[in-house]
Formats: C-alpha cells, structure tokens, sequence
C-alpha cells in the first residue's frame, strides 16, 4: 500500500485536533463574579424577555400609521329588468368604476396609538429589568449557599486529623495501663458521627451545585474559585433605595400605558374620517366620470358605546395605583425584616467568633488535660469537642446565612438606583 504525504497545514491541523479529543477536560474555576456573567448569558428567562422587548419594538412601528387604503371595484346602475337588463353599455347611468378609499382615524387617537406602543416598550424594558435582577439574584444565592457548605467540608480534614491523634493518644494510654478498655470505642464513634455530618454536608453540596446549575448551565459543577462577596448594608440607603426597587418601578410604565389608553379611549369621541376616489366607465357612446367621497363617523351613542370604555380604562388606572401601593408595603415589610434578621446574624457571628468558640475550644483543652490527669473521663473529653466541632461549623454557618440576608438586600434594594 503506497501512502501519499499530507500537506504540512492539514498534518497541524490533525495534530491538533486529536490533541484536543484525547486531553481530559480541564476544569475552569468558577468565580462569584464569572457565575453572574454566564447567568446574565445564559440565562433562557433573559432571552425570553429580549424576544419581548423585541416583538414590542417592532409592534411599535406602524403604531401611528394611517391604516392601508382600499381598493374599490364595482358596478353602478345595472340595469336588471326591461331589454337592457345586465347589460353594462346600454344603460348611460351604468358605470363600471374602480377606486381607492383611505380611513383616516383622528390625530389624538393616533397619537394615543404612539404612546400606547412607547409605554408597552418602556414597560417591557422594565419587566427585563426584573427577571435580570432576579437572575443575578438566585445565582448569587446558589453560590454562596454552595460555598458555604463547601467552607464547612473543607473543615473536615482538620476534624479527621483530630480524631486520629486521638484514638493514638488513647491507644498509647490503654496500652500503659492508665486507662479502660472501652474508651477505645468512643474515638471510633466520634469518628462514624464525622462521617454521618459528612455525608449530609455532601449531599447539601450537591443540592446546593444543581440549584446553581439551574441558572449557569454545566458550569455549575466546576470548582469554585474566591470568596463570597460582602456588600455593606446601610438601613439608611436601602429604605432610600425602596422606592427604586423594580418591582415598583414596572408600575411607572403600567401607568402610563394606562393612561395612554385611557386618552385612546376618549379619541373614539372624535370622529374619524375617510376619503374615496373613483374612476367610473359607463358605455362607449357615454362620457366617462370621476367622483370623490367623504365619510365620517357619528359618535351620537356615547353613552351606551365609548364612555363604558373610557370609564374601563379609567378604572385600570386606579387598579394599577391601588396595585403599587400594595406592592410598596409588602417590600417595606421585607425591608425591614431582611434587615433584622441580618442585625440578628451579624451580632450572632461576632458572639460565635469572639465568645463561643474559644470557649468550647477552651472546655476541650481544660477536659483533655482532666483526662491525661485522670481526672475525668474520656466520655467527657468527646463532648466537649463534639461542642467544639458544633460552634465551628455553626459559625461558617451563621456567616452564609448573613451572606444570603446581605445578598437578597443588595439585588433587591442596592442595585436598583
């Protein structure tokens, strides 16, 4: 078999190719930061709303525009009894004409038109706003909620370490004689209590990594990268910043279509109009004709027909007003019961860091040497760290839960302005 040499470039481009095939996947780390970008992405809720925002865009378009004109055909005067009947040429006042109308709707509802379209625009941009809040928002939430308790497993190679130093020291001691036979067990119980708190950890970690997956897509599940971020939390600056929450910013824009169409509504008391002209052709021994027509229309029954709708429109526009203030409270009311039990998590942690934990470190010091000094027993010594081991990872624990409080304040309250 005889083998023809490939051109340099196609053996680089083969090359490398099978590089890539055979490389295993190297896993990129994911910062706080980059996990937002690739919600803001990636996110299928965010392409929904362009495609809104696009579809309103476009419907704005001929929101003004006078509506298309109207061919006119048809026959005028046929004749349909006596000798010239159906005939189209006899009869003088038989026309065949041909011609175009034009509806021309008044100029306030044209403009209202305008300014129902605008408004639906400006109340999309605002919806997008929401859903783009809210994207930034869980995906922040997932990741701290999955560095959090990633922060918790790291603890455990240090609590492993611990247990095996003290099962050694306990061996050493049963072995001098100094201390009883069944104090060898409680090493290896604490030892299957680590691994029961592990395993739940690893299955919170694995929930935590498909809630972020949810909103990034497979990157979810590569390693993170960084620490979680702490934004300042003013009450001061963020019951200032209610006002521009979102949620109550949509409602500007609900307003004013609102009202747009309520101005819509009232133009429908004035009448529109409409011009035809026509080119008529009667018989060959007959001059032909043009004409032109005006209509226009009698808005005589206001009272069974527009008003009822101006009065509808009128009527949303309370709603929407009666909506927002309802809205406003609610945040008010969450506002103020973030920032509570933020207060309540931050006092937690300073007290966990500066009293608890030196304190349940310092009862495993004071009954490990009661111990070594026979004066306590071992049961006594596994309390006390498995105390020690609580206040370690309830602190880790106490400072994502504030991270979670900082979080929902920031997006919902300190990105808004």
């Amino acid at each position: 078999m005889i083998f023809f040499p490939l051109p340099t470039w196609r053996h680089a481009v083969l090359a490398m190719s099978m590089v890539a095939f055979a490389a295993p996947a190297v896993a990129t780390p994911l910062s706080f930061e980059t996990a937002l970008q690739l919600a803001e992405h990636t996110a299928p809720s965010l392409s929904a709303e362009d495609a809104q925002l696009e579809a309103a865009r476009q419907a704005a378009i001929p929101a003004g525009e006078l509506p298309d004109p109207k061919l006119v055909l048809g026959i005028d005067n046929l004749p349909i009894t006596g000798p010239d009947r159906f005939n189209l040429t006899r009869d003088f006042m038989t026309m065949r004409r041909i011609g175009v109308m034009q509806e021309v709707p008044n100029s306030d509802k044209r403009q209202a038109r305008v300014d129902v379209a605008q408004s639906t625009i400006d109340r999309v941009v605002a919806e997008r706003r929401i859903e783009r809040l809210k994207v930034r928002r869980e995906t922040a939430l997932a990741w701290i909620a999955r560095y959090t308790v990633e922060r918790k497993l790291a603890l455990f190679d240090a609590l492993y370490r611990e247990n095996r130093l003290l099962t050694e020291a306990v061996r050493t001691r049963n072995a001098a004689g100094r201390g009883l036979v069944m104090d060898s067990i409680l090493p290896r119980q604490e030892a299957a209590a680590l691994t029961d708190r592990h395993d739940q950890l690893e299955r919170e970690r694995s929930d935590a990594e498909a809630s972020l997956k949810r909103w990034i897509g497979p990157a979810g599940s590569e390693p993170l990268v960084g620490e979680a971020p702490t934004w300042p939390v003013s009450a001061e600056t963020l019951a200032h910043h209610l006002h521009y929450h979102p949620e109550l910013a949509v409602y500007d824009s609900m307003t004013n279509q609102a009202e747009a169409e309520v101005r819509e509504a009232e133009s429908t008391k004035n009448p529109d109009w409409a011009v035809e002209l026509a080119y008529q052709q009667r018989g060959p021994d007959f001059s032909n004709m043009a004409s032109i027509q005006f209509t226009f229309d009698l808005p005589v029954f206001a009272a069974r027909r527009q008003d009822p709708q101006i009065a509808a429109k009128r009527a949303e526009l309370v709603r929407i007003d009666a909506e927002r203030e309802t809205t406003l409270r609610e945040h008010a009311q969450m506002l103020a019961t973030d920032l509570a039990a933020y207060q309540q998590l931050d006092r937690a942690v300073q007290r966990q860091h500066d009293s608890l934990m030196p304190l349940a470190q310092e009862k495993v010091e004071l009954a490990l040497a009661a111990y070594r000094g026979s004066q306590t027993d071992l049961a006594t010594v596994i309390a006390a760290r498995s105390e020690s081991i609580d206040a370690r990872l309830k602190a880790i624990d106490l400072e994502g839960q504030r991270a979670l409080v900082a979080a929902r304040l920031h997006y919902a309250y300190g990105e808004n302005k």
